[in-house]
């Protein structure tokens, strides 16, 4: 990434929406007003400016509420103490308290008599957003239904969109009545509709559309605008809350431009190649409305594009607001990367962009069902906040960074993103107009996988070439952990960034008659490997199990809890636990638990089903709890860890704990199979050579949380049955 002066901004997902009779809280979910150093943590960063929300729902519920500004008080002085100027928000994507609405004309007072007060209490404060992405909001409110007052129509949407226009007029006027020197920073979606020859029309109306918000704030709404005989003729606004706006209205400040790589629309009559829920209407035509990243035919522009367009048009300053991609890490770095570069490049040809913003940095709660429920599914953003702490991921580096004006390198920044690559592709693939395929390897640094005949290793094999990351995968002909010599040659000759330890001896019952080996493969090898990966300055992670514990705690084991492993496996586990973080303290170390997948079929469940299809007993224990990890899962995660650059005993397995027979009784209903065959025995009667623990359930402290095991297992029916296991074990 490139130095560059233009200025570094943060953002935190901060939205009060109401549905129905509810409001939802992002901050609540995070956590935000319970933890003190939030601000400080966020300071670390190195940004010159914080999105910042004192919103109007959070602070005044109800008409005679007291205002409590306590809390905001509290960080806006923080901020400020760090040197970060605030730029606060009022309303996000909300509809303000109950007792207004946008019909009547009080959202509007409402929010200015708010935005007084606000500026009373923090004079200081040069910066607002008293409404961010009105359009956006305004669509899910009145066109869509999704939020409230969950209207469906022309009218409600142009009501609503022209009602929180005036409602930032009326605003600026009043906290400039307060401070004149206050400034406004408008935001919206920068977006863009494509679309067949045949619906034309609505794109262009679509394309007229985005820029409303804009000119309405502006006073530019006139007779003669292209947009005024769709409000008035088809919409029924009232002139004169128009002419209000043209009267009163004032340009903004800095216009803010969120982008995201779905941003940009491809709307399509031909609704058979698409599934139902893309489906819409208009007047004249049914068709599919999807992102335009992922049709083949050319409908694309990227934020280069699009951000000169909009500097042209409005010739007025810009910011981005929002960069944030839902992704894995190095998918997060490679769109922050690419945006930033855009910036850059277009800052160097003139255009009057001020800043870049790195947005949900606390992460986001249930955007993938656009914030109907409460809580929802977590997006982390800069900041993972799943163990009450907040841990900063590798973008959290990146800006630190870019923040000191140095270079930020990583060999995943080489290779594309998935926006640039084929799987990006879900509809029209015949009509492919490029053909970006994995780039860049040959002056990429790999990751080293060790373990070229285990399921571990194939599947970190697999996953990062669907991830697009580099990796050699070495099988003990390549380098044998045992030997010294064979390590340092290796990283020498590969200069890999990483090295994935999936090797190891995996026979528990038999470890306990062949212990030597056993030391020698899990204990003396990932001690090597952590001595040599220190010296070369080279990542190192390695694997451990849950039977390093005794099983006597009878509930949940914790990175923590002190080990006591009953077996020589579990023993051999424990001293290569220790012995790899003395050697490399920066050393990651992942314990984990009887894991499955679908690209092996040497585990538990494809043992039970390969015997129950061929109608034989088959005995599991009864009385052994465990927490079984989905082998992808564990993959994707302890990949991001690494990018992360985390350190130290980490905790990994799915959600969920079972008893082994019940775990082969759930895969027999799963595939169809008879599960009276299951025998579920006691362990004292399993052919076990080795003591094991009859409870080793692992949970994590420290925020890493897969999704559950009913979950892990419905997608492991899904993959073997549809697409990878051998077809003698699937036909029933």
């Amino acid at each position: 990434m490139r130095n560059t002066k233009l200025e570094l901004w943060g953002g935190i997902e901060c939205t009060i929406n109401r549905v129905n009779d509810n409001y939802f809280d992002q901050l609540e979910y995070a956590g935000h007003f319970k933890r003190e150093d939030d601000i400080d943590k966020i300071a670390t960063l190195g940004i010159k400016a914080l999105r910042y929300p004192v919103l109007w729902e959070k602070h005044q519920p109800k008409a005679d509420s007291k205002i409590s500004w306590d809390f905001a008080e509290k960080n806006l002085n923080k901020l400020f103490s760090h040197g970060i100027e605030p730029i606060i928000g009022l309303v996000h994507h909300g509809s303000g308290p109950s007792f207004v609405n946008f019909f009547d004309g009080s959202f509007e007072k409402g929010l200015a008599d708010y935005a007084n007060q606000v500026a009373q209490k923090f004079p200081r404060a040069e910066y607002y957003t008293p409404v961010n992405e009105p359009l956006t909001t305004a669509r899910f409110c009145g066109l869509y239904g999704v939020w409230y007052p969950h209207e469906k129509n022309n009218h409600a949407f142009a009501k609503i969109l022209v009602s929180e226009c005036k409602a930032v007029v009326m605003a600026m006027q009043a906290i400039r009545s307060i401070n004149p020197n206050a400034k406004l920073i408008q935001t919206e979606d920068l977006s863009k509709t494509h679309s067949t020859y045949l619906l034309r029309y609505q794109r262009d109306f679509e394309n007229k559309r985005r820029w409303l918000p804009f000119d309405l704030i502006a006073g530019k709404v006139t007779p003669e605008h292209s947009m005024w005989d769709y409000l008035v003729n088809l919409a029924k606004v009232d002139e004169s809350d128009l002419h209000w706006l043209i009267e009163n209205g004032d340009s903004p400040d800095i216009l803010g431009f969120n982008y995201y790589v779905t941003s940009e629309r491809y709307i399509d009559e031909q609704i058979e190649n698409y599934p139902a829920h893309t489906h819409g209407k208009n007047q004249k035509h049914v068709y599919a409305d999807v992102e335009a990243i992922r049709v083949g035919v050319d409908a694309y522009e990227g934020p280069y594009a699009l951000l000169k367009e909009a500097g042209e048009r409005f010739q007025l300053p810009m910011a981005v607001t929002e960069v944030h991609l839902h992704c894995h890490r190095e998918e997060q770095l490679r769109w922050f990367k690419e945006m930033w570069q855009t910036v850059h490049q277009l800052k160097d040809e003139g255009v009057d962009i001020r800043a870049i913003t790195a947005w949900a940095l606390l992460g986001s709660f249930g955007w993938n069902r656009l914030l109907t429920i409460p809580c929802g599914e977590y997006e982390p953003g800069v900041f993972d906040i799943r163990s009450g702490e907040l841990r900063p991921m590798a973008l959290a580096h990146a800006l630190q960074k870019l923040s000191r004006e140095e270079h930020f390198h990583h060999p995943l920044l080489k290779t594309d993103g998935w926006w640039k690559r084929n799987a990006r592709v879900i509809y029209h693939h015949d009509k492919l107009q490029n053909n970006h395929q994995l780039n860049g390897h040959d002056n990429c640094q790999p990751i080293l996988i060790l373990g070229k005949t285990g399921t571990l290793g194939n599947a970190f094999a697999k996953i990062c070439e669907h991830r697009n990351i580099h990796y050699k995968l070495l099988g003990r002909n390549d380098v044998d952990v045992c030997k010294p010599e064979m390590i340092e040659k290796i990283i020498i000759e590969y200069n890999p960034w990483a090295v994935i330890n999936a090797t190891g001896y995996v026979r528990v019952d038999d470890a306990e008659n062949d212990c030597a080996n056993c030391f020698s493969s899990n204990s003396r090898g990932p001690a090597h490997l952590a001595d040599y990966c220190n010296e070369y300055n080279v990542q190192l992670l390695t694997f451990s199990s849950d039977l390093v514990f005794d099983g006597k705690k009878k509930m949940p084991y914790y990175e923590s809890d002190k080990i006591n492993p009953l077996n020589m496996y579990g023993r051999s586990k424990a001293i290569a636990e220790q012995s790899v973080l003395y050697n490399y303290p920066l050393a990651l170390v992942v314990r984990t638990s009887a894991f499955f997948g679908p690209w092996a079929q040497y585990n538990f469940i494809t043992a039970v089903i390969k015997a129950l299809k061929q109608h034989q007993i088959f005995a599991a224990a009864n009385d052994v709890v465990v927490s079984p990890t989905y082998v992808p899962d564990l993959v994707n995660a302890t990949l991001d860890l690494l990018i992360d650059k985390e350190h130290g005993i980490w905790h990994i397995a799915n959600n969920g704990e079972t008893t082994w027979s019940d775990l082969a009784i759930i895969a027999a209903e799963k595939f169809g199979l008879d599960k009276n065959l299951i025998e579920a025995k006691p362990m004292r009667e399993m052919p076990f050579i080795a003591k094991r623990p009859h409870y080793s359930v692992l949970k994590t402290e420290k925020g890493i949380i897969l999704p559950s095991l009913n979950d892990a297992l419905e997608r492991y029916y899904y993959e073997t049955v549809n697409t990878i296991m051998p077809k003698e074990l699937v036909e029933v």
